[in-house]
């Protein structure tokens, strides 16, 4: 494998990259701390590329506290698209492939069916806003770049909805969930392991794809899922989007179509609740 640098180390992405590249064997990969790491930083950028010579990035920073962005605007674009600007020049200057980390947040949601990466975008909110910019940030400064859009993401490290949802159902007898909002979760370590064997696929079909788990599925149906696995008793009742306002406007349905992404790197993706038992087996381990 070539130098791998992965920005964002401390993050959930960044911790499922350490845990599969320890998993399968790969040695030539670098984890930055924030002090050398920080992707707003331009000068400490310089010297850890220049020390690391790095051929791919993995830019797993990113400001995603979704309702928090309707009031931090500057600090999400900066973070979010300034960010990825900063290391698509890097990359531009030392030759490396920039894999650029984005989301479903990107699109509308109006539509029905399942969303291509052609598809238009129309961010419904800051956060999703910032990350198109950051991915058009990305496409104008370097032409080798890998763009993975997901959703839902979740694992064992950071917070996320499934470490959410097993804390509340340990409090709580009753939780209100809303059903109206399909999409497809994604656990942590399969977009890490898809990540890592494109960059060992070495074909250099660049551009925007798709990952996340297959299946659909909606946050309702998803705690469901989460307390039948972990066997909590919980009584989830449904509620409308309407019901449960947000500070954020969210897509009602951003289920992705995969397809390219398995055509062009012959991967294999799981079941989301496949993984979402993995994944609640791990933590129960841990607890």
């Amino acid at each position: 494998m070539s130098k791998i640098l992965v920005m964002g180390a401390s993050g959930q992405l960044g911790s499922c990259l350490k845990k599969v590249s320890a998993q399968r064997s790969i040695q030539d990969i670098a984890f930055p701390g924030e002090d050398k790491g920080n992707i707003l930083d331009m000068a400490a950028l310089e010297i850890l590329f220049e020390n690391e010579q790095p051929q791919y990035v993995i830019n797993c920073a990113a400001y995603t506290a979704v309702d928090k962005a309707e009031d931090e605007v500057d600090l999400a674009r900066r973070i979010n698209r300034e960010g990825a600007e900063n290391l698509a020049r890097l990359c531009s200057r030392h030759d490396a492939i920039l894999v650029q980390v984005s989301t479903d947040f990107v699109f509308e949601g109006n539509v029905p069916h399942l969303l291509t990466e052609s598809e238009e975008t129309h961010p419904l909110n800051v956060y999703g806003l910032t990350k198109l910019e950051g991915e058009n940030a990305v496409i104008a400064v370097t032409a080798k770049h890998y763009i993975i859009r997901t959703s839902w993401l979740y694992s064992e490290y950071g917070n996320n909805f499934v470490k959410t949802m097993l804390k509340l159902g340990a409090d709580r007898d009753e939780l209100s969930i809303i059903a109206d909002q399909v999409g497809t979760p994604t656990y942590g370590i399969d977009l890490a392991d898809a990540i890592l064997s494109i960059i060992e696929s070495k074909n250099e079909s660049y551009g925007i794809y798709h990952y996340s788990n297959e299946g659909v599925t909606s946050w309702y149906d998803f705690a469901k899922a989460i307390f039948d696995i972990s066997e909590t008793h919980v009584q989830v009742h449904p509620v409308t989007t309407a019901e449960y306002p947000t500070k954020s406007v969210r897509p009602a349905f951003s289920v992705m179509n995969k397809a390219k992404i398995k055509s062009t790197f012959g991967l294999k993706i799981p079941y989301w609740r496949d993984s979402l038992i993995k994944c609640i087996t791990k933590l129960k381990e841990q607890a």
